[in-house]
Order: C-alpha cells, then structure tokens, then sequence
C-alpha cells in the first residue's frame, strides 16, 4: 500500500500550475506548500491519510525516463476531464482516453507527458 509519492520538477511553479488544473477534476487540491515542494491530495482525504497529500513534487533534476504515476479516477468521465484539462495545461498526448483491454476488460485510461516529460495517467477500473 502506499503512502505517498514525489517526484522532481524543473520548474516548481510551472509544475504546481499544470498539476493543479490536471489534478482537478480527479478531486485532487494543493494540499501542502513547503519551500521548494507542493504535496496534493484529495479535497476529502480519508481519516489517517496524510494531512500533506499522497502526490509530491518537488524542485530539483527531473528523472523522467521511466518514472509512470497513475492516478485513480472514479469513472470515464474523470478520465476524460483529465485528459482535456491536461492538454489544456500543455501536457503533450501519449495516448487518448480510452480502453485498454491488454490490462484487463474495465481497464480506462488516459496518458499524457507532463512538462518534465513524466508519464501521468488517469485510470478507472469500474465497468463502462
């Protein structure tokens, strides 16, 4: 089970104003500021979750090369207001909402590269 996550931006305020729109209709917020790291997590965080978000960034040298994070998204819809607010961001496409039935037969998701070229994703499991 996890925790938390973070990952190395290159530019924290580009970063924190791209997340903050693509997190967004996931029911993510900022939810932490530190100096030089930003933490998000759900507008309702469930008891005993970290107050701090379970999504971190901070500045520093990306490592994107094989770094994948995907993001549970309650239905299609979420998936596909993901995507839209992503590419609105500048995020650049790495694969249209959609199935992927290679994963399993209610697998949804979008990809996108963020602007330090990290594979995001939103995914919902639940039937059609």
């Amino acid at each position: 089970m996890l925790d938390h996550i973070g990952i190395n931006v290159s530019n924290l305020e580009r970063s924190r104003s791209f997340y903050t729109r693509v997190l967004a209709p996931l029911g993510y917020e900022m939810r932490k500021l530190h100096p030089g790291a930003i933490g998000f997590g759900s507008a309702t965080p469930v008891q005993g979750s970290d107050p701090g978000g379970d999504f971190w960034i901070r500045e520093g040298i990306p490592h994107s090369q094989c770094v994948h994070v995907a993001f549970r998204a309650a239905n299609q819809a979420q998936v596909h207001a993901f995507y839209t607010a992503a590419l609105a961001a500048g995020g650049i496409d790495n694969g249209a909402p959609g199935p992927r039935r290679h994963y399993h037969a209610h697998y949804y998701a979008a990809f996108v590269r963020d602007p330090d070229g990290y594979n995001i994703e939103a995914v919902t499991h639940a039937p059609g």
